[in-house]
């Protein structure tokens, strides 16, 4: 029998509803605001004047969220997730409170960085502390909602950010996250009572200085690769790579000799861990490629704004939504999880065979119905991949593995956008200029074209231009996604050899000693309350529970 805390704490199924609910608005802070900055983005850059610059407002964001990943589960293994999730729930609303007062330019950049680092931390912690208060046989069912929270913003962002540049202010879209914000810290601090420690050994600064380091080079490697000013022939591009490489070696020698590593290299001799990583990874790269591209080609083949062509998006909502949630609840019930990756790699590897065939010809409602296997698929592998990891490790790793499961995913993620990106962008390019000069455009007219091509401008354009520029995005997409497939494939194999555990039911805080659940939490609740309205305290059933009045009750 596991030895309780003085104060352990009473995980009755109300606590659990309540806690969720704070986790469930701190995702949402952090997924909504990566999709609703992207259509308000043309609107920010103009009026603070950085169009030049405008993609340091997504980098700065991802580097930020990327690099803290590791260090959020880490630092809540060892220090206690309460005080951090309510640390990066404050950073990310007061960071969007400096977004929308931002001067210029570079102010802004400054807050979308902070913000970054707070919604890395709601990412990783959400999944965490559900961790600890859900016993893994029963966590599908709260691990399905989180996961389709991904799918909801990716239609709702763009859609919320269009409206606010049409209809009010693009501040709104920072204005938004600051109730949001402020439900979600007051839920988590009446809430969340999960005990704080204090570091037994010497925390890992070397590890996160390189692993910082590592992952800043990353992402300008990707990112010079993937831009046409520098491309994957420069010189600069490669001397990031060489950092990354020079910086991942020292990570990997320093954790080797850490005391207490932010990543134990004794995780990649867990057989499920290394498996579950390589599958996010190489999704990573599929997945992430494909929802980047796809509603460019959508917007370009409906001829609607941005904002409005985010509607088509809803049916890969719709498909993730409801494989995640059912995926959830079959795992809880039945405790077998290895079939869905299994599944869902192969759904969305066809749905992304089908999108090959994309032209300008392609009805709007099949490019839907693609959209919907590919979020099915999508849907029955993201949060179960979660659970298999937390299942695989000790509850003392459980953040730690999270947060390097996620990690690698985007990296996987990074490199595919920046990959792909352009193979998709020179193609495109190519192709566009063919279609202009066509038309009767001379040659540095139709170049010019190429570079200011505006969705808006299609319907006044003549059928045979128009769907001469919808073949060029559709014909510039296909190639891209038969790069893609492979790597869900590589996935596929991957889930055939995942390693099926039975699920634990104990939660990481019950594993530790600092809370009962179930029958033992009702009935030291019912003890309590008895006990302040001065009624005879009932004795206790069996020895679980300890003394009554040493827990701490519900608000």
């Amino acid at each position: 029998m596991t030895s309780l805390t003085a104060n352990p704490v009473l995980l009755t199924q109300r606590r659990i509803w309540i806690i969720f609910s704070a986790l469930i608005a701190g995702m949402l802070l952090s997924s909504l605001d990566q999709t609703i900055v992207s259509t308000a983005m043309p609107t920010i850059v103009g009026q603070l004047g950085g169009v030049e610059h405008q993609a340091w407002i997504t980098t700065a964001y991802l580097l930020a969220t990327t690099i803290v990943m590791p260090i959020y589960g880490k630092f809540g293994d060892v220090l206690g997730r309460r005080n951090l999730f309510l640390i990066a729930i404050a950073l990310f609303t007061l960071a969007s409170v400096g977004c929308a007062f931002a001067g210029n330019f570079w102010m802004f950049v400054v807050f979308r960085a902070i913000q970054g680092l707070g919604g890395g931390g709601l990412m990783i912690l959400s999944q965490a502390i559900i961790a600890d208060i859900v016993p893994a046989s029963e966590r599908g069912k709260y691990m399905g909602p989180l996961g389709g929270i991904f799918g909801l913003s990716a239609v709702a962002g763009p859609l919320l950010g269009g409206y606010f540049v049409d209809h009010m202010t693009w501040q709104w879209a920072f204005y938004i996250n600051i109730p949001v914000g402020i439900i979600a810290f007051a839920i988590a601090w009446f809430t969340l009572t999960i005990p704080t420690h204090k570091a037994a050994k010497r925390i890992d600064i070397a590890g996160v200085v390189l692993l910082s380091i590592a992952t800043t080079c990353l992402i300008f490697f990707t990112d010079f690769g993937g831009n046409k000013d520098h491309g994957w022939g420069a010189l600069e591009t490669w001397a990031w790579g060489a950092g990354l490489l020079i910086a991942a070696a020292a990570f990997v020698w320093v954790e080797s000799r850490a005391e207490d590593p932010i990543i134990p290299l004794s995780l990649f001799r867990n057989p499920i861990f290394l498996n579950t990583t390589a599958i996010g990874f190489t999704l990573g790269l599929g997945m992430f490629a494909a929802i980047a591209f796809v509603p460019t080609f959508l917007q370009m083949a409906s001829g609607t704004s941005a904002a409005v062509s985010g509607l088509l998006m809803i049916p890969m909502m719709v498909g993730m939504l409801g494989t995640s949630i059912s995926s959830g609840i079959i795992v809880s019930k039945t405790g077998r999880y290895k079939m869905f990756p299994i599944i869902g790699t192969l759904v969305t590897a066809g749905s992304m065979l089908a999108m090959t065939t994309l032209t300008a010809t392609t009805p709007i409602w099949l490019i839907c119905v693609y959209l919907f296997f590919f979020g099915a698929g999508l849907g029955l592998i993201m949060q179960i991949m979660v659970l298999v990891v937390q299942n695989a490790v000790p509850p003392t790793e459980v953040g730690t593995a999270t947060s390097t499961n996620n990690y690698f995913r985007e990296v996987g993620a990074s490199l595919g956008v920046a990959i792909f990106g352009v193979m998709f962008t020179t193609r495109l390019s190519d192709n566009l200029l063919g279609v202009f000069t066509k038309s009767g455009a001379d040659p540095s007219a139709a170049e010019q074209a190429t570079k200011t091509l505006d969705p808006s401008i299609l319907a006044d354009l003549p059928e045979t231009v128009r769907d001469g520029i919808v073949n060029a995005y559709a014909d510039s997409l296909a190639p891209v996604f038969w790069y893609l497939i492979p790597f869900l494939l590589i996935a596929f194999v991957l889930s055939l050899f995942l390693k099926e555990i039975p699920l634990s039911h104990e939660s990481g805080m019950v594993a530790r000693g600092e809370a009962i659940d179930g029958e033992e939490a009702l009935e030291a609740e019912r003890a309590l309350l008895a006990e302040k309205r001065g009624e005879k305290v009932p004795e206790p059933q069996g020895e679980k529970v300890g003394t009554s009045t040493g827990a701490t009750p519900l608000p």
